[in-house]
């Protein structure tokens, strides 16, 4: 009996402790510290493990100063309900004394919890009402005949840490987070005296007015040793707060005042915070899903007066009640910083840094569709400018050009088709190249309106535009500054598949020098050999038709934009989609006009997509299949916002070399249900032989995958999937369902198994959807999955710079993983 030990040592007619019971909490596992006033006070540790409270007595309390060592004495495991117990134990029983719920909350193993636990390391993030943060539980090496188990709690490095000279937590909140009394209130003792409070001192120097922003530099290589820090970069503008009086404004990195421009609501939270004066170093953005920054969104919301999606992401404290905090050490700024906003409401959010490796957390940011990471030395002051102190790494190229002109749309008079960026070297503007994506149809116009006010006869730009560079080129004066994506620079110094995010009124127009820009080319000395020449990319030799069309337009990804996409995930794609027969979602006016679903030849169909006609059905039209690259880019020529393979290929209609099982949740079900679900379907049929391979559907549900060797005919493979897909019914009928009927889906996943019979499809690996948000279909390693991954993560726009962090394909063994269908 787990809680043996407990019960043994208690006289429950005697004492009011529960006796309690084995279970699990509902949700993340819980932690509670009580406070106990026993022989010698001190505070009990106790961690929700397999259904009970483990237990530890910590003789000193908790100490939030980084590295300093609490002993923590090892007890008997307690039931789950001694965690909200609070009152005192008669004289006479085992630990007679008084007890209050001095902290509670959740608490998250950073690593397993049962080999941490066996190990003697567990290493743990705590969630409380006064504990946040990580922290260490580590078993000493016991003594000879030494009967008690012995272990340190140690706070680790992070924003809720300490310093020496900063208040005892113990000290400064001693009351029960149940009811709020003090540990002699619940004894029935007096409480002690609050100790006389010194009158708060008065500001020792004027805040000042602006601070001129500590800026990063960027970096090929994202440092990796512990004098780093590591932070999310935004996707945002980088604001100023100040605080005084219960006044705010709100600065821009130049200075400008935009307190107006980001409504009442922030302006509120950041009145409501416990200082006089402050300012604080954050960045406003707005998140799309819930997950990550998006730059064109938040120019969006700003253009529209619209500030309900705002975030105020805050990273650096710069002054607080009359302290110039600047030349601390980041840490200490950061530790002052969240004391400061622990209880601020939303927008204020603290942007929390990360301690691992930093190549590490760059790469987790590239796969989760981040723009990059800012690294930080830890101990740095905070200087005005660009220096060495704060670098940033990116997943993709991203800066701020000058627009020195446009050409007008082909689909629209009143919108414009592509812009012309430039930078600023020696005084000149030097020309890089065209921005034809990434407008939505109303940016488009309104850039238009605003360009054509700027339109000049004379040339900005030195040296000047020519032959094919210079058609069609209507010039600007060069004042405004646009954000753009790109993802290399050509080998003569221009952008490669760019594409436009925002406008930059947050900079004026002669900052703009070219961050990363390739210097121009040296003469190479006479009898030097020639660079050898770069990787051969894939050729296009698809023309495109109006390619500034727009196929999204919350998005503004076009034509081009979708052209572009498969053309850098053409590696990855091709084997999911070529040499098959597909059907095809068009959609010729983007996803808010008609869409139809297209499996035979139509008038005009461009010549790369193949006609194949079915052997079974040889007097029907001719099917559709593609064979290369020039072949995907004419879907995206024609539309053709999804694909959707059949589970065959041409050389073998009849035997399926896939199955796809398709769980669909029905209504009040969450991602982590879905997610439980995949797990189940991979274990099952990894039971009966098969690999099991996990993907994103592109919209809410989620795909598992078996490769198969094409022998069994359509029909077996049906049965198969058919009596799978019942069988999860009915060993689990509260989860599943395996019938289509939505009334019986009701709070059920679907385990959908119709996908596997002939004729059906299922979108491709990397396919688009022709769906708000333009995500696509994601294969997932099942370690991403457990991670937290998510749909929304993966779009058009994320979804190649994290196929370049990827080491390997998710999908690396897909092929090699087939094996025939069990019997």
């Amino acid at each position: 009996m787990v809680l043996e030990t407990y019960q043994s040592m208690r006289d429950f007619d005697a004492t009011p402790e529960p006796k309690g019971r084995k279970r699990k909490s509902a949700g993340e596992p819980v932690f509670v510290i009580q406070k106990h006033d026993a022989t010698r006070l001190h505070y009990d540790l106790r961690l929700e493990m397999d259904g009970v409270l483990k237990s530890w007595a910590v003789t000193r309390g908790p100490s939030l100063v980084p590295g300093e060592k609490r002993l923590a004495v090892h007890v008997e495991d307690h039931p789950m309900d001694y965690g909200s117990f609070e009152g005192t134990i008669p004289a006479g029983q085992y630990g007679a004394g008084t007890v209050i719920v001095w902290d509670r909350g959740t608490w998250v193993p950073v690593f397993d919890a049962a080999k941490g636990y066996a190990k003697g390391h567990l290493e743990f993030e705590l969630k409380g009402e006064k504990l946040t943060g990580r922290w260490h539980l580590i078993r000493m090496r016991g003594k000879p005949r030494e009967k008690r188990e012995n272990w340190l709690l140690i706070k680790g490095e992070d924003a809720s840490a300490r310093d020496e000279s900063a208040p005892d937590i113990l000290v400064e909140r001693p009351e029960s987070v149940k009811t709020g009394r003090l540990i002699e209130q619940v004894a029935g003792k007096p409480a002690p005296r609050p100790r006389a409070r010194k009158a708060s001192p008065k500001p020792a120097a004027d805040m000042p007015e602006f601070l001129p922003p500590m800026l990063a530099t960027l970096v090929k290589a994202t440092p990796g040793d512990d004098r780093w820090l590591h932070e999310i970069k935004f996707d945002g503008y980088r604001i100023q707060a100040h605080l005084q009086d219960g006044k705010v404004r709100l600065f821009t990195r130049s200075g400008r005042d935009w307190t107006e421009r980001f409504g009442e609501t922030l302006a509120q939270a950041l009145a409501a915070l416990t200082a006089e004066q402050a300012i604080l170093d954050g960045e406003v953005v707005v998140e799309v899903a819930g997950r990550s920054s998006d730059f064109s969104a938040l120019q969006y919301d700003l253009s529209e007066g619209r500030s309900d999606r705002m975030l105020y992401y805050v990273f650096d404290l710069l002054h607080l009640n009359g302290r110039d905090l600047t030349p601390l050490p980041l840490v200490e700024r950061k530790r002052l910083l969240a004391t400061l906003v622990a209880k601020a409401a939303d927008p204020i959010r603290l942007s929390e840094h990360l301690d691992d490796r930093g190549e590490i957390v760059l790469r987790h940011a590239c796969r989760m569709g981040l723009e990059g990471v800012v690294s930080k030395l830890r101990d740095s002051p905070y200087r005005a400018g660009r220096g060495q102190a704060w670098v940033k790494s990116k997943c993709s190229a991203r800066q701020e050009f000058v627009i020195g002109g446009f050409v007008p749309s082909t689909v629209s008079p009143r919108a414009i088709g592509s812009l012309v960026m430039s930078v600023f070297r020696d005084g000149k503007l030097h020309p890089v190249g065209r921005v034809g994506t990434g407008f939505s149809a109303a940016v488009a116009e309104g850039l238009m309106t605003r360009l054509t006010a700027l339109e000049t006869v004379e040339s900005p730009f030195d040296p000047p535009l020519k032959g094919i560079e210079k058609r069609g080129v209507r010039y600007v004066r060069p004042e405004l500054v646009a954000e753009v994506d790109f993802r290399a620079w050509t080998a003569d110094g221009n952008l490669r598949h760019a594409a436009f995010r925002g406008l930059r009124e947050d900079k004026e127009a002669g900052e703009v020098t070219g961050e990363g820009l390739p210097s121009p080319a040296a003469p190479e000395p006479e009898g030097a050999k020639p660079a050898p020449p770069p990787a051969a990319a894939p050729v296009r030799r698809i023309k495109l038709t109006h390619p500034d069309r727009v196929y999204w337009p919350e998005e503004g990804i076009t034509k081009a934009d979708l052209a572009d996409y498969y053309t850098e995930v053409w590696s990855w794609i091709a084997p999911h989609v070529t040499g098959r027969p597909l059907a095809l979602l068009r959609c010729p006016d983007g996803i808010g006009g008609q869409q139809f679903f297209q499996k035979h030849e139509w008038k005009g169909m461009n010549a790369a997509i193949l006609r194949v006609q079915d052997p079974a059905e040889p007097k029907d039209a001719p099917s559709l299949a593609i064979a290369n690259l020039d072949g995907l880019v004419a879907l995206a020529q024609s539309a053709a916002l999804e694909i959707h393979p059949w589970g065959s290929t041409l050389k073998d209609w009849e035997r399926p070399d896939r199955i796809v099982i398709d769980l669909d949740p029905g209504e009040g079900l969450d991602w982590a249900d879905l997610v439980a679900a995949a797990q189940d379907v991979r274990q099952r049929l990894e039971a009966v032989g098969l690999a099991a391979f996990a993907k994103t559907s592109g919209g809410k549900g989620l795909h598992v995958v078996a490769p198969l060797q094409p022998k069994a005919d359509w029909p077996a493979v049906k049965t198969f999937c058919r009596d799978f897909a019942q069988t999860m019914a009915s060993d689990d009928p509260s989860r599943y369902v395996a019938t289509i009927t939505k009334s019986k889906r009701q709070g059920k996943i679907l385990v959908d198994y119709l996908r596997n019979q002939r004729g059906a499809t299922a979108v491709a690996a990397y396919s688009t959807r022709a769906r708000p948000g333009a995500q696509v279909s994601a294969p997932l390693t099942w370690d991403e999955l457990a991670a937290g991954a998510r749909p929304a993560d993966f779009t058009v726009k994320t979804m190649p710079a994290r196929l370049q962090s990827l080491r390997l394909d998710p999908w690396e063994d897909f092929a090699a993983s087939a094996r025939p269908l069990p019997a």
